[in-house]
């Protein structure tokens, strides 16, 4: 049995145990290539994109990639997995990761000011009297009070850094006070670039190459787009007046922080493939260039929680997601995909996406040279793809010891019909909560209506401290859940019990 992931303990206790996956027989991703390609071909034809990029990662590598149409229409080059594409959107990112490798090297604090490295907010008008004055974790999250800037944002990115400086020293208008609400801006990922300047003391796009792009081998990105090689450079294109017309070429400027970042497929997915090794946490050595829990800190989403439809074409059908924005990412929970980090690229010419499932290691990218032409749709619609096909098995959460001697004695006193065999494991509450003589009852009721449960199935355990369980009965199944107290040793603070309905996979 296989559970579904992102089951929290407040739900087991409400007897939400989730549904086992579908028994459907397992493809591997050559035979799933051709539906994944479909996708993402009538993606092209749909939004008159000239030629796009797509990837699978999966098990720390690139398992799959195509590319498809041109990079550019003078001359016919086909994509190739070495096309270079700007990422727009998703390189805040990068942005947002390098602020917190500065906050773990002791550069910055997450709680400073912003304007403690950028001086020149600190003449801001701010919208009320008691507006908060922006924080660094502020802008990272986008609750710093700043206007909505798509498109304007996109079209800064060629702003010299001297005319920026003075952009920001003239100060902005307000569109809500700081820390009350989720607005996206690319203003303050810009402003995000400044920060890392200062604390670094270097600029902007030679930290992200230092620190990030250069150890983990993305020899081929950067951010000074028209001069990368023309053989591989996929040029950026508009759809209007039923003809493509190419966009201006931009240049490395003050916005590179929100949006600059140029990539091939290749090195795109080592990117996702150092991200998704940053889970399960665990006692390996931590070799990356950033730490593994500093990657996963990206996951945590700042309050403003939305209900949100899934992207894709199971989105209207499938559960709702809630959704935040964590630190460069849009981080949502999926009843089937589990825990899931996404983000859009919009941009003159060129149009991105990329959705990271944590809990299964595996991540689906996307990029196309067309303004605005985002393939998410079919990026998530490849993710829940690969659900059905069983290709993305839950790397679970390891059964601990505690939790397991735990088990065993819970079905050892099922089996005796008393809680002696508990004895000596029960937390302080446990009695206080029923009565030793109730639960006798409870045993015998159950046993009356489902018999000896002589087997189990593997536990689903939530933590190192919790899990569900469900026991194979003579007359049916038997759900379960244990908690234990935080105490040493561990001991039982809560046990719940009941029949399975007959139709419950």
């Amino acid at each position: 049995m296989r559970w579904k992931s992102g089951l929290t303990f407040a739900l087991m206790l409400g007897w939400a145990i989730p549904a086992a996956a579908r028994e459907a027989a397992p493809k591997n991703l050559d035979q799933l290539a051709p539906e994944i390609d479909a996708l993402f071909a009538k993606f092209q034809a749909d939004q008159h994109v000239p030629g796009m990029v797509y990837g699978i990662v999966k098990d720390g590598r690139l398992a799959y990639v195509k590319g498809i149409g041109v990079q550019n229409i003078a001359d016919s080059r086909a994509v190739t997995p070495d096309s270079l594409f700007r990422i727009a959107s998703m390189t805040k990112a990068f942005t947002a990761l390098s602020i917190l490798k500065l906050r773990d090297d002791g550069k910055l604090r997450l709680d400073d000011l912003a304007e403690q490295y950028v001086p020149e907010m600190k003449g801001w008008t701010y919208p009320t009297r008691d507006s908060p004055r922006i924080r660094v974790r502020d802008l990272l999250q986008h609750v710093g009070g700043l206007v909505t800037d798509d498109p304007w944002g996109d079209r800064q990115q060629v702003l010299p850094q001297e005319d920026f400086t003075k952009m920001i020293a003239a100060g902005v208008p307000f569109s809500r006070a700081p820390q009350s609400q989720h607005e996206y801006s690319n203003f303050g990922y810009a402003l995000l670039g400044r920060i890392v300047t200062h604390a670094s003391g270097m600029a902007y796009a030679d930290y992200v190459r230092q620190t990030i792009l250069n150890p983990l081998g993305m020899t081929s990105s950067g951010f000074d787009a028209p001069q990368a090689p023309k053989a591989r450079y996929a040029r950026g294109y508009r759809w209007e007046n039923e003809r493509w017309s190419p966009e201006p070429e931009m240049v490395d400027g003050a916005f590179n922080s929100m949006g600059g970042l140029q990539v091939s497929a290749r090195d795109y997915a080592k990117w996702v493939a150092f991200l998704l090794s940053a889970w399960p946490a665990r006692d390996d050595a931590d070799s990356g260039p950033v730490r593994r829990a500093t990657v996963r800190e990206i996951a945590q989403g700042l309050n403003f929680v939305s209900v949100t439809n899934r992207i894709g074409t199971s989105g209207a059908t499938a559960c709702k997601q809630a959704a935040a924005y964590g630190m460069g990412w849009r981080v949502a929970q999926d009843c089937d995909l589990g825990l899931t980090l996404a983000h859009g690229g919009g941009y003159p010419g060129y149009g991105s996406h990329v959705m990271l499932m944590p809990d299964h290691g595996v991540g689906v990218f996307a990029l196309a040279n067309r303004t605005y032409a985002g393939p998410s749709a079919p990026a998530w619609d490849t993710a829940v793809l690969m659900d059905g096909a069983g290709l993305l098995p839950s790397r679970g959460t390891p059964v601990s010891p505690a939790v397991a001697d735990m088990f065993t004695a819970a079905r050892a006193a099922y089996a005796a019909g008393n809680l002696a065999p508990l004895g000596g494991k029960l937390a302080m509450n446990f009695l206080m909560d029923r009565s030793a003589e109730n639960w006798t009852a409870e045993l015998a009721r159950l046993k009356a209506e489902v018999g000896e449960c002589p087997a189990a199935e593997p536990l689903a355990s939530t933590g190192a401290m919790s899990t569900a369980f469900r026991l194979n009965c003579d007359r049916g199944k038997l759900d379960g859940t244990l908690l234990l107290a935080p105490t040493t040793p561990a001991t039982l603070q809560a046990l719940r019990l009941r029949v399975a309905p007959p139709d419950q996979p």
